[in-house]
């Protein structure tokens, strides 16, 4: 049973190598396939699903690829946040890590829904587990920052706007709240 499961896996190994060949030599990205996040927080790296099915491989224990079906948690969690339902938004993000919980644009969904409904200890958790993950993104920084305006604490917020402006001098998102932060800094009073 051993020996066929490692022939198995070897020949899904051996099969999305050989998907990756370009007739050019080169190699494309396999794992381009994920959905992209939304702009209320930052999407993961790229991942991938290889379907093994059609080589004789079992599927795998962990089911498909999150965000690949419009109705999985991590996508009604999206869709509950964009429609400001945090509490529900809450509720499908944390179900997607804990059966995703290697996935990044979850754990920041997660995070970024803890900060709406004002559990910032829970929402430092989690933007520590996305960071655990794919380090700290422009994304993620820009995320904590905003964190930190809703509990007033500007210069915790400033740190890590300006930390996120200079990886990515362009992103409209951390400019946006960079000048958000002055705008309440100036009035003295925290964003809701």
């Amino acid at each position: 049973m051993r020996s066929g499961l490692a022939r198995a896996l070897l020949v899904a190994i051996a099969a999305a190598w050989l998907a990756g060949c370009n007739t050019d030599g080169s190699y494309s990205n396999l794992f381009d396939s994920k959905t992209s996040g939304t702009d209320a927080f930052a999407s993961a790296p790229p991942a991938g699903d290889l379907d093994t099915a059609s080589l004789g491989v079992p599927a795998p224990a962990e089911p498909g690829l999150l965000g690949g079906d419009p109705n999985d948690d991590l996508n009604l969690g999206k869709k509950h946040y964009r429609a400001t339902n945090y509490g529900l938004a809450e509720k499908y993000f944390r179900r997607a890590v804990e059966n995703h919980p290697r996935d990044a644009e979850a754990w920041l969904g997660l995070a970024a829904s803890y900060d709406r409904l004002r559990r910032f200890d829970l929402a430092d958790r989690a933007y520590g587990q996305a960071i655990g993950i794919v380090g700290p993104t422009v994304e993620i920084l820009n995320n904590q920052g905003y964190s930190y305006m809703l509990r007033g604490d500007y210069r915790r917020a400033r740190e890590k706007l300006i930390t996120a402006q200079r990886q990515d001098p362009r992103n409209k998102f951390v400019a946006n709240n960079l000048q958000l932060l002055e705008d309440s800094a100036r009035k003295g009073k925290a964003i809701e």
